[in-house]
């Protein structure tokens, strides 16, 4: 058997010290996490975070940066997994939409409320927000989705 990690993406979004994140329950835990999912078959990454963001929290992403790339074990198991960070803003929030299975709502949290709440869903939450605060960006043109060419 080949190992593959879980591609997944996720939003970072700031607005007045605050960060875009979701509630979700995840086999009967209540955590925080980004708006975040799987990168979903014959869909590019940018497609992808624009699609989860819009999911989980009835916004709508732009995403304008790479953050980085992560790649994080699930501790006590084999699931790995691979997350593409992007930071960007939002914009046209359907507050009437359903959001998606698992999340209860979506709400801005600062750092400091998501350290206090002990919940959050993965290291990965805390890394992404730090290198965000640290500046790290990289352009979108460094992802490539290469196509087949008959």
């Amino acid at each position: 058997m080949i190992w593959k990690p879980h591609a997944t993406v996720a939003a970072i979004v700031e607005k007045d010290d605050r960060f875009l994140m979701v509630e979700e329950d995840v086999e009967g835990e209540i955590v925080y996490n980004q708006p975040a999912g799987h990168l979903d078959p014959n869909e590019n990454l940018i497609d992808a975070v624009i699609r989860e963001t819009r999911e989980e929290t009835a916004w709508l992403f732009k995403p304008e940066a790479l953050v980085g790339i992560y790649l994080w074990q699930q501790p006590g198991t084999e699931r790995t997994f691979l997350r593409f960070a992007f930071v960007g803003q939002c914009s046209d929030h359907q507050q009437d939409q359903a959001l998606d299975e698992g999340i209860l709502r979506a709400l801005w949290m600062s750092k400091d409320e998501l350290l206090q709440s002990g919940k959050l869903r993965s290291p990965m939450v805390i890394k992404n927000i730090d290198d965000y605060v640290a500046g790290k960006r990289y352009p979108l043109d460094v992802l490539s989705t290469v196509e087949y060419a008959s």
